[in-house]
């Protein structure tokens, strides 16, 4: 067997002008995208990492692929110093998985151009530390979730665009009731209601959120809790005033007033679900400005459904969650667990004292 010659891997191989080396790295990020997304991650994964490294290389000043540890010294020790730890750890993560994107596509390139070998600059000696812990969401009680749909239900007749507060106002409700993520409700067709399964109908949830990097993943949402009545209400009153048609095969749930190219009507956005539920509460909860959101309403109709007896296998399936313990931080308003304990310390010290008294 011959021996092939092989070159250094140090040396420089041809100059490379700066015009080539931006179109070379937008190049290289776009390739990125499409890897990530043939991987199955949802845009919205996708559209955080990008947004991540952007912000990375405006503080750098040049491409990433020049980023020496000492640089993310100086970001993660200096900038990032206060910034919580989970932005800090997803800003890492994002870094982390651009540099084995570059190191696996892209290593051999990088060098021929500039001579340099690509690694990655986060290593163990300065790699942000810690667990990113979810945020304690402390729902409205029933009363304040009965006066704000309430108070948005009465406002209906009176409001200037009844279809688009109609939408935010059955949308809020959905989530509220079957605990739905904004993300999975933008997302719903109007084909993905299936009236015939089940006791009450079911939701197929397409894009439900998925699992460490595993992508979308499905499951079926019972249409318990009074969403029947709700979508039932949206779907022949409401739906109808978008002026879409219903045969049309991806026609979404939850139109956009705003159209197509082919005049068919788009999907609502998220941004403007959370803008309709912020005003709403504004209007109807004023105790509650800028802190009721939809996922608070997602742990709103976990509490609910476990103060109103439904068991956590149960609570754990319809909210799609894969560990039962998240599912607890969801509950957690109505779980006595550490009163029950109190209470049943002081039965026993009262018990122990009996006849010395």
């Amino acid at each position: 067997m011959a021996l092939a010659a092989v070159r250094d891997v140090r040396e420089v191989r041809s100059p490379t002008s700066p015009e080539e080396l931006v179109d070379f790295e937008t190049d290289v990020l776009a390739g990125f995208v499409l890897a990530r997304s043939s991987a199955g991650l949802a845009d919205s994964t996708i559209r955080g990492d990008v947004g991540h490294l952007d912000q990375v290389r405006a503080w750098l000043g040049k491409p990433l692929w020049d980023m020496e540890p000492e640089d993310a010294d100086a970001y993660f020790g200096r900038l990032l110093r206060g910034v919580p730890s989970g932005t800090r750890l997803a800003r890492a993560q994002a870094i982390t998985t651009y540099f084995s994107y570059l190191e696996l596509r892209h290593q051999v390139e990088i060098h021929a151009m500039i001579g340099r070998v690509v690694t990655c600059p986060l290593d163990e000696m300065n790699r942000p530390r810690g667990a990113k812990q979810a945020k304690l969401r402390i729902p409205p009680t029933a009363g304040e979730t009965t006066t704000l749909f309430a108070g948005w239900s009465a406002e209906l007749a009176t409001c200037r665009k009844f279809a688009p507060t109609a939408r935010n106002y059955a949308a809020a409700r959905l989530m509220s009731e079957v605990g739905l993520r904004v993300n999975e409700v933008c997302e719903l067709d109007l084909a993905d209601i299936k009236w015939h399964l089940g006791r009450f109908g079911k939701i197929h949830v397409r894009h439900g959120k998925g699992s460490r990097g595993s992508g979308p993943k499905e499951r079926m949402v019972p249409l318990i809790n009074g969403a029947d009545r709700t979508l039932r209400w949206y779907i022949e009153d409401v739906w109808g005033h978008f002026d879409d048609d219903h045969t049309r095969p991806g026609a979404p749930l939850f139109p956009s007033e705003r159209c197509n190219g082919d005049g068919s009507c788009s999907r609502v956005g998220d941004d403007t679900l959370r803008r309709g539920l912020g005003a709403a509460a504004k209007n109807h909860l004023p105790n509650w400005p800028g802190k009721l959101t939809p996922h608070v309403l997602r742990h709103y109709c976990a509490s609910q459904l476990y103060h109103e007896g439904m068991d956590l296998i149960a609570i754990q399936e319809l909210l799609g969650h894969s560990w039962i313990a998240t599912t607890m931080r969801y509950v957690h308003v109505h779980r006595t667990r550490i009163e029950d304990a109190w209470a049943a310390g002081q039965l026993r010290a009262a018990r122990r004292l009996e006849g010395l008294i």
